[in-house]
């Protein structure tokens, strides 16, 4: 395998994932390659391609490549970061994207494109978009205007601009505790949490673009608000797909949108189930640690998501790209990858066998220092605070 190596510093390092990074535009050139299957064969059933590489190869990659625990030396992370390469990766997702959605959009507006092929498309297309988000999460952390312009517009396919505002200032700071609507709680079925999550975080975002704007003597209702120009950008965008191939392919722009971040939430619930900052004794919560995030090494699913997996040096460093984030032994670990943990989500029962009980483990055996769903306190054999403060009292 082609390697790249430091140059400076620990000359005896090398990355051996550099070339393997843009593996990662597998996912938006997938309705591309649904498109020429479907014309080699004929069959509309290949529409559903792009699921495949997500839903079926991701998992079986996983399993085969194994994972990669190691880390780049510290003397070398700002060199890497700085490197050019890793930035085009990102950057080339963007294009992509969008290339995919006006194909999508004109395969919608066909006569003879079957109702099966189009719902097929509308998968493969929700997940170039989910998976989209997290290319906009990384290239929103940074400081960089081009990168933050390339975020908002990612987002637009999504009708999600609003995670721009609330994951950066709402989730990190509010990240594992009970206020922050991104925090899955143990006994917290997926199903009970999306809708938690999805409105929480809207309403988040538009109390903090609301603050921020009145703290410069301005009203919410202005474009200036970066709530309304994301709403505005995918206004505008679906107006145009709409207004060039027909109101037919509204219900497919809708429904790509609703499971593209859908997506998201998944990976938001897997991500810090359970796991809670603990008070201080000044009644704040305690600094984010490695702890308070589920890790991952699954290499298959690290390289389709940009290190995602690498959660806690993320929020220990939300501006550290992403081919400069580090393992740390400290952190809890999943089971397996995002693209296998992401299926047990979907089955409750499922999902609490393997996880509740390396939660509690996580906590030395206390369930109580854990983040659990009110009114789940007794499936843990733990007294709920408000009865704990009565009897205190």
């Amino acid at each position: 395998m082609t390697t790249a190596t430091a140059g400076v510093g620990d000359k005896d390092w090398v990355d051996k994932k550099k070339h393997l990074w843009m593996l990662g535009l597998a996912v938006p050139l997938s309705p591309f390659l649904s498109w020429g299957l479907v014309v080699l064969t004929g069959w509309d059933v290949l529409w559903f391609t792009g699921v495949l590489i997500l839903g079926g190869i991701g998992p079986v990659l996983d399993q085969v490549l194994g994972e990669d625990s190691s880390n780049p030396p510290e003397s070398i992370l700002a060199w890497l970061e700085n490197q050019k390469y890793y930035r085009w990766c990102t950057y080339l997702y963007v294009p992509l994207q969008y290339a995919g959605l006006v194909l999508a959009c004109s395969m919608w507006s066909r006569g003879d494109v079957s109702v099966l092929g189009k719902i097929g498309l509308a998968l493969t297309i929700a997940n170039v978009g989910g998976v989209g988000i997290n290319t906009a999460h990384e290239l929103g952390h940074k400081k960089e205007s081009l990168e933050r312009r390339l975020s908002k517009i990612t987002l637009a396919q999504t009708a999600y601009g609003h995670f721009y505002i609330e994951h950066n200032r709402g989730h990190h700071v509010r990240v594992a505790t009970p206020e922050d609507p991104a925090s899955a709680r143990l006994g917290e079925s997926f199903y009970r949490f999306w809708p938690r999550t999805v409105w929480g975080g809207l309403k988040s975002a538009w109390r903090l673009e609301k603050a921020r704007l009145a703290r410069r003597g301005k009203r919410p209702w202005t474009l200036r608000n970066d709530v309304l120009n994301s709403w505005a950008m995918t206004v505008a965008l679906f107006g145009v797909l709409i207004g060039v191939f027909g109101p037919g392919i509204a219900p497919y722009l809708a429904a790509q949108a609703v499971l593209g971040f859908t997506m998201l939430e998944v990976i938001n619930y897997l991500e810090h189930y359970g796991l809670l900052r603990q008070k201080t004794q000044s009644g704040r919560y305690e600094r984010c640690a490695p702890r308070h995030s589920w890790n991952s090494n699954s290499i298959a699913s690290n390289i389709l998501l940009y290190h995602l997996q690498r959660h806690s040096d993320h929020h220990a460093n939300p501006t550290r790209r992403y081919q400069a984030l580090r393992h740390f032994d400290e952190a809890p670990q999943l089971p397996g990858g995002y693209s296998v943990m992401s299926r047990l989500v979907f089955v409750p029962p499922l999902w609490r066998r393997v996880m509740d009980k390396r939660v509690i483990a996580h906590y030395g055996g206390d369930a109580s220092l854990a983040n659990i769903q009110p009114g789940q306190h007794s499936r843990y054999g733990v007294v709920p605070p408000a009865v704990r403060e009565k009897a205190a009292a």
